[in-house]
């Protein structure tokens, strides 16, 4: 048996085959898994932060993903604020023509409503931005994976496991075999 690396990547199941935490027994969807697929375990997410049972195991991927969603949110509100200064400018514009037009109402309500109609195209345009830039995070953040060590406890408890199960299976091919049983004596004494 080759040993188990203290490796478990995080994965999420669908709601529908949740099973019980190893530690709590609530239903959950939150798997460990090993890269090899050798061994897995249900866990709750509250159990994933305490540092009793598993440490995450941070690389620079995951640090250069962080970055990147920081840098997102912080273009979001940079294209927040600079659709929050073109309506102001619009509206400042907007006063300054209504005090020099007053003459022509028919021609302002024109006016008006193509500047209505400029704003809510700006204001999608807006949403679009933010909703193209928030997708592309959000994509980014699925494909990376948590990686966690557990306390050594908990992995040995792990290994103890699988040498259990691979013991019994050793165990039922021995009973499978008739020789393994001593034979009936073929003399009398």
């Amino acid at each position: 048996m080759s040993l188990l690396t203290n490796v478990y990547h995080l994965r999420r199941v669908a709601d529908t085959f949740s099973k019980a935490c190893l530690i709590c027994h609530k239903p959950s969807t939150s798997v460990l898994i090993t890269p090899d697929n050798r061994d897995f375990f249900y866990v709750c997410p509250a159990h994933l932060q305490d540092r009793h049972f598993c440490s995450p195991i941070i690389n620079a991927e995951a640090e250069a993903a962080r970055r990147k969603e920081e840098e997102m949110a912080k273009e979001i509100e940079k294209v927040k604020k600079e659709y929050e200064d073109k309506q102001k400018r619009k509206k400042e514009r907007a006063a300054k023509d209504g005090k020099e037009k007053k003459d022509d109402k028919d021609e302002g309500k024109s006016k008006e409503e193509e500047k209505e109609r400029d704003s809510k195209g700006d204001e999608k345009d807006r949403d679009d931005k933010i909703d193209s830039i928030r997708k592309a995070g959000e994509s980014k953040a699925d494909d990376s994976q948590r990686v966690f060590a557990l306390h050594k406890n908990f992995y040995q408890m792990r290994i103890d496991r699988l040498r259990n199960i691979e013991m019994a299976k050793r165990n039922q091919e021995r009973m499978k075999n008739p020789a393994l049983f001593p034979s009936v004596p073929k003399r009398d004494l």
